[in-house]
């Protein structure tokens, strides 16, 4: 939800810090604040706004020298987007040193604890739970930041990711986790520790990932009082529990490079992530599909074949547009592999008790693999003895580590707060997982070798989509006024509306509905008025008939229709205002063509509008948080 960023090492680290909150962005962008430990103590910056007004301030103060420093970007949970309420938060010790906190999370019982701290004397100015955690820290501080924090973490509930800072050691970095990632680049005499590996991948491709309830001490000073500045710097960490038992960690390698991040010449992280589409299928089907066997290859799986075989349930669980993905999924495992499937929204299949019978299979699917109430669904369901598979594009991530099996998405980092490609890649994903079993159970191998044969050629059907852009573009502009849209399909189709309807709202800030388009008789169709766009998935398949009759009733009330369709399709033109053409494909796989165009409308109508694609508001990339 936030963004940290923190250094400690032999170069000035305000530069390093304002470089990573920029890369970080995208995970919340109301504010950001920076603390730099300097000979003269601690140097707090904060500003309300985008990175950039950071950035400023920073510059114009001139004297922002330090090599040990922690960073945040924000997204607001507890209070609202003002200066003071921005990170870092700090705390005085006894002997009158700063503690520095910034932090990714909530604490729960931080009502509790600020009853507790303002009795022992501490002044609380901001709204934060951050602050308390701060004030905490600073209490129990007695000359051992790290043991301050382990201890300070033993009377914490809730989630947090922190870095924290002591002027009184001024080569000591701590940071923890629980919940909320963090990971820790191991650079040239440095340490780097960041919410993702977008803010690192620039210094170094060596890391270490915490796991819930670790802290990590790092260190990085001259090996001498003589050394100068610049000269070798000593550098340490060590790993530990909250109750300080050491763990030892492995360093890894990022499976990322800079270039992927970059913006290049497009002008929107969105635009550039929709028009990479065919590239990262390609890179997501790559090696999966053995068409002299006509099998699927899915080596995350192999070791759980036959439970997944004999599987009598799957639950699918996500959030927002990957709950999209998990809707879609849902179909394909009935249909292909017949198993019975069922996808929840994880933060309703937490709470409600759910039923977790023998054989059942809990799929969590998220793009970043640490969204809050996924991962707390995933739980829920492993703790009743249900087989967890996972569908994540984040290697290494909560989830990731969590499951008992599962495939990545390799379509690479995806910046943008919308999800397009990570999308298109999880319903990939979901359909090659619904082959797999499929064709273990019951699909002859030709009709295998025909889904395989269509998903080969898939990224070159959805470079034929992209070049409609303009088109796209142009139809956009003639509604781009109007404030209610309806999105609407059948079948496998039914979700790409609600996906449609969704990525709307995100970015153009538009109200949209999505629904099932034989609904909308059942009481939205009171909403049509006379020039109100009708968004009809109406591509050809087993009820095209269907769809043809409910845009029938819609134009009848005066709706403007819109309509994907399927090339070839000489009478659409008579029943739609404007058309979006995608290729014929099987109806199992119409939903990584057809979602295609409305990310396109949902881009150009936000940029027509004025809006910021890449940061929407109120909304953050990672939901880390519940």
């Amino acid at each position: 939800m936030c963004g940290i960023i923190a250094y400690v090492g032999s170069k000035p680290a305000a530069p390093l810090l304002v470089e990573g909150l920029k890369r970080l962005e995208y995970r919340g962008y109301d504010s950001a604040g920076m603390a730099i430990v300097t000979d003269q103590g601690t140097r707090i910056l904060k500003a309300v706004g985008r990175v950039s007004v950071l950035e400023d301030q920073a510059n114009s103060a001139g004297d922002v020298v330090g090599r040990l420093g922690i960073a945040h970007t924000r997204w607001a949970t507890h209070g609202g987007p003002t200066q003071v309420n921005a990170h870092p938060h700090t705390g005085t010790t006894a002997d009158g040193h700063t503690v520095s906190v910034v932090h990714n999370g909530i604490i729960e019982n931080h009502s509790t604890l600020r009853k507790y701290l303002a009795e022992k004397g501490h002044k609380f100015v901001s709204e934060t739970d951050t602050e308390v955690l701060s004030a905490l820290i600073a209490q129990l501080y007695h000359g051992d930041l790290e043991a301050a924090v382990q201890s300070a973490l033993r009377e914490i509930k809730g989630a947090y990711a922190i870095a924290v800072t002591c002027d009184r050691e001024p080569h000591t970095l701590v940071c923890a986790r629980k919940g909320s990632p963090l990971i820790i680049g191991i650079a040239d005499q440095a340490y780097i520790v960041a919410s993702d590996a977008s803010a690192i991948v620039s210094h170094t491709t060596q890391v270490i990932t915490l796991d819930d309830y670790q802290v990590a001490k790092l260190c990085a000073g001259p090996n001498d009082s003589n050394t100068a500045a610049g000269g070798p710097w000593s550098v340490d960490f060590k790993t530990t529990t909250i109750d300080n038992v050491p763990v030892p960690l492995e360093i890894q390698e990022l499976e990322l490079d800079l270039e992927q991040i970059e913006l290049g010449s497009y002008p929107h992280y969105m635009l550039k992530e929709i028009m990479e589409q065919p590239e990262a299928i390609r890179d997501c089907l790559r090696g999966r599909i053995d068409m002299r066997e006509a099998r699927v290859v899915l080596g995350g799986l192999s070791a759980r074949t036959r439970e997944l075989v004999r599987a009598k349930r799957f639950v699918l669980t996500a959030q927002g547009t990957a709950y999209h993905a998990g809707l879609i999924g849902e179909y394909l495992i009935e249909d292909l592999a017949r198993v019975p499937a069922r996808c929840e929204y994880a933060s309703e299949f937490r709470y409600r008790n759910p039923i977790i019978e023998d054989g059942t299979i809990i799929t969590a699917i998220s793009q970043s693999g640490e969204t809050a109430d996924t991962l707390a669904a995933l739980r829920e369901a492993k703790e009743r003895g249900a087989l967890a598979l996972g569908a994540v594009n984040a290697v290494g991530s909560s989830i990731a580590r969590e499951t008992d099996a599962g495939v990545y998405l390799r379509v690479g980092p995806e910046i943008g707060v919308a999800s397009t490609k990570a999308f298109v890649g999880q319903v990939a994903v979901l359909t090659l997982l619904a082959l797999y079993i499929g064709r273990r159970k019951h699909l002859p191998e030709l009709a295998v070798r025909e889904y395989l044969a269509e998903l080969d050629r898939l990224p070159a059907h959805i470079q034929r989509v992209l070049e409609q852009s303009d088109h796209i573009n142009q139809c956009v502009q003639q509604y781009i006024d109007r404030n209610n849209w309806l999105f609407l399909g059948r079948g496998y189709n039914y979700p790409v509306a609600l996906e449609g309807a969704l990525k709307l709202k995100e970015i153009s800030y538009i109200h949209a509905e999505g629904m099932p388009a034989a609904e909308m008789k059942h009481g939205p169709i009171a909403l049509i008025d006379d020039g109100m766009p009708v968004v009809f998935i109406a591509t050809k398949g087993s009820q095209y008939e269907k769809v043809l009759s409910n845009i029938a009733e819609a134009r009848a009330r005066g709706g403007r229709i819109i309509a994907v369709a399927t090339e070839g399709d000489d009478t659409i033109h008579s029943h739609a205002d404007s058309v979006f053409f995608v290729p014929a494909v099987p109806e199992p796989l119409q939903p990584l063509l057809t979602s295609i165009p409305l990310q396109l409308v949902a881009y150009h109508a936000a940029v027509l509008r004025g809006h910021d694609v890449d940061k929407p508001r109120n909304l953050a990339k990672s939901v880390t948080v519940e």
